[in-house]
């Protein structure tokens, strides 16, 4: 698993700066909630009065106020204002804003103030509540507020004439009535009275609270641009990296696919290695673009949320703990029944692969045996179990939101039900509770995220298990540390000098003890019966395999000490199935020589007896050939393959059974060509017909594995 961090390096950069982005839009989406309390508490109940401290307060309130604070506190709130008296040179400036200028005197707030503002409202909002408290008491029902009967409250002039024991008395009652509420309740009862004191000067309230409400608006629109930014740029991001995260995984399972011998083909099918190449790396795609845009998040946006929630009313915690409890006991049982079935899926997946591309590939056969029927049946099979275990668990995810809806909207109500009586008690802002209910929701949605990374995690971590698989497996076939050089000029000789062959996990030998020479410009065939060993052997010139036991020599080298690339830039392979790409028949040529010209073609198809049927073809060198050759003939994609190689120009050429197909006129035709091009070359050639290499200078005849006869056609 750790070999597919490697390809996240190039994007670490990328990933911090997402992350970045996330803490922006977190805080931004943080940040809501509180402004939209501030709408409710401020704009709204509080006519957009913030706190306790009045921006103008009329001479006689303001001694009002005093007479409830000590001294040290009266003189830190004068400090702060400055008087203005009917008349006076500065009057003639506020008597638009304040008309009540023109009949009285007034204090207006300082713009830079001595104490910050937060101490000074502390200071006046208890004063302003005792005293509105005590105005309402006169009339109201007073001996439950001060313990006085009716109509003996004094006036609050009255109150500095009473005897020192009898005002702290009847003040302390009046502060025990309200100490409960806590400071921000205390402020916003004050706030009504400086709502009051500004009515009675004659200032335009309802301008105040739009000027609020408008305000706090636009920080709320500039926050949540902000977030949609961020969160714009994190998804591009997001998507970014995992796109060149997953193309980078699959340059490099493809990379080392190209360098497994056929042992490792062996091991994977080839359906699965295609599987492990889209299916998985898509899947591990997915996986990217959710941790960055949600795991990294989800804990942000959670923690901060649990912070803010508890800031504005610690009182409802076991309100969160138990919506997250539920929540994470529906995850785990999600994610007990769902785990396994996402382990399933992927074998599924290359079941259905596999099955598809055997009947695909083989429908000529299934058509001429009349299995269609069977395969059907069998397709129908492996495709009903991978779609019952997609509904399956498919059904498991459907099934979560409702079941989150659920615990939201009863999180909701939970909410309103208790935050409604603490409102009604006066220790809880309607705003507040609002909020609260808000970062309840974040919460939730935050680890309703990371649970879905919990659900989606099992399946990626399969699929990233599976190309770990690929990535960490050794080419059995490697290049020597130090490889050697060809000797020039170079001898194309091939040697086998007691070499002994065994399939991987075989018992038995698939050749032994084989000990011949192909020396240069001769042809050296090679018969036998089916099984016998025949392209077993030959696959161990080109280090297909290697040999178990003895060595094989090319020029003089051991296979083993020379590199994969210098041994088959010598060597022209014509495998038993011609293989053909799709694209022209001139592209299919230049796969053996990248920059061979139209002559070099010409010549090559000639050799290969192509030259005729290439005319006809549509295009002639240009004619499409489609996917595996499969709109030309076995016999045409034999000579096509064998002209490939001749393009190569290489000094040794093996021809694996490549003449199958081709009767025995153009046989005969194509061994003459090759005889007379090729004369400098070393020739192997594979076949099972007698007649393809009755003419060949030496025939080795094989069974079981072994050599049991050599020489010539008539020896």
């Amino acid at each position: 698993m750790k070999i597919l961090l490697r390809y996240i390096k190039p994007y670490v950069f990328m990933i911090t700066a997402a992350i970045v982005l996330l803490f922006i839009q977190a805080y931004t989406n943080l940040a809501l909630p509180d402004y939209m309390s501030d709408i409710v508490n401020i704009g709204i109940q509080q006519g957009g009065i913030t706190d306790a401290v009045p921006l103008v307060i009329r001479k006689s309130t303001m001694d009002k106020l005093l007479l409830f604070t000590d001294s040290s506190s009266g003189s830190a709130i004068l400090k702060n204002y400055t008087l203005i008296e009917p008349g006076s040179s500065k009057s003639s400036e506020y008597e638009s804003l304040y008309p009540a200028v023109k009949k009285e005197p007034i204090y207006v707030l300082k713009g830079s103030l001595t104490a910050t503002r937060e101490n000074l409202s502390s200071l006046l909002a208890p004063a302003w509540l005792t005293a509105g408290v005590l105005e309402k008491a006169r009339t109201g029902n007073s001996k439950a507020v001060t313990g006085m009967p009716k109509g003996t409250v004094p006036s609050i002039a009255g109150i500095k004439k009473l005897p020192p024991s009898v005002r702290r008395k009847i003040i302390g009652k009046i502060t025990d009535s309200y100490e409960a509420m806590g400071p921000k309740m205390v402020t916003q009862a004050a706030v009504r009275l400086v709502k009051e004191e500004y009515t009675a000067i004659g200032m335009d309230t309802g301008r105040l609270q739009m000027k609020a409400i408008l305000q706090i608006g636009l920080k709320m629109l500039i926050y949540t641009l902000v977030s949609a930014f961020a969160a714009v740029i994190t998804g591009f991001l997001s998507a970014r990296i995992a796109a060149g995260y997953a193309r980078d995984i699959r340059s490099g399972v493809f990379k080392q696919v190209e360098n497994f011998s056929a042992g490792e083909f062996d091991t994977f099918s080839t359906a699965s290695l295609i599987t492990r190449t889209t299916n998985d790396v898509i899947q591990i795609q997915t996986l990217t673009v959710m941790l960055v845009t949600m795991v990294f998040y989800a804990p942000i946006i959670g923690i901060g949320g649990i912070i803010r929630a508890i800031n504005k009313s610690s009182s409802m915690w076991w309100i969160i703990a138990l919506a997250v409890g539920i929540l994470l006991s529906i995850i785990f049982a999600v994610y007990k029944t769902a785990v396994p079935k996402f382990i399933l899926l992927q074998k599924l997946m290359d079941k259905l692969n596999l099955v598809s591309r055997e009947s695909l590939s083989g429908m000529m056969v299934i058509r001429a045996f009349n299995r269609q029927p069977y395969e059907e049946e069998r397709f129908d099979r492996v495709n009903k179990d991978l779609t019952g275990t997609m509904l399956f668990v498919n059904r498991i995810m459907a099934l979560m939101m409702p079941l989150m809806m659920l615990i939201m909207n009863g999180l909701s109500l939970l909410i309103i039900w208790v935050g409604a009586k603490q409102v009604a008690a006066s220790t809880m802002q309607v705003g507040d509770m609002m909020a609260f209910m808000q970062y309840s929701i974040q919460i939730v949605f935050a680890f309703l995220m990371l649970s879905m990374m919990f659900i989606m995690l099992p399946r990626a971590a399969v699929s990233a298990k599976r190309i770990a698989e690929v990535l960490n497996t050794s080419p059995g076939i490697k290049d020597p540390d130090n490889p050697l050089p060809f000797a020039e000029p170079f001898s194309p000789s091939v040697e086998f000098r007691n070499v002994s062959f065994r399939y991987p996990g075989a018992e038995e030998y698939a050749v032994s003890s084989i000990s011949f020479t192909a020396p240069p410009g001769q042809i050296t065939a090679i018969i036998g019966t089916t099984g016998s060993g025949k392209s077993t052997l030959v696959n161990l010139i080109p280090r297909f395999y290697d040999a178990t036991e003895g060595e094989v020599l090319v020029g003089g080298i051991n296979v083993k000490d020379v590199s994969q690339k210098e041994l088959r830039n010598r060597i022209g392979y014509i495998p038993q199935k011609s293989v053909l790409f799709s694209g022209t028949v001139s592209e299919n040529l230049r796969f053996g020589s990248e920059y061979a010209d139209t002559e070099v073609l010409e010549k090559a198809a000639k050799t290969a007896q192509a030259e005729e049927f290439i005319r006809t073809l549509d295009g002639g060198m240009n004619a499409d050939i489609s996917q595996g050759g499969k709109n030309i003939s076995g016999g045409q994609k034999q000579r096509i393959a064998i002209a490939r190689a001749i393009v190569k120009g290489s000094p040794i050429y093996i021809f694996d059974d490549s003449f199958s197909a081709l009767d025995f006129a153009t046989d005969a035709k194509l061994r003459r060509a090759l005889r007379s091009g090729l004369k400098a070359s070393t020739l192997i050639i594979v076949a099972q017909r007698v007649a393809t290499i009755k003419n060949a200078e030496q025939i080795i005849v094989m069974d079981n594995g072994r050599i049991v006869g050599k020489g010539t056609h008539q020896t």
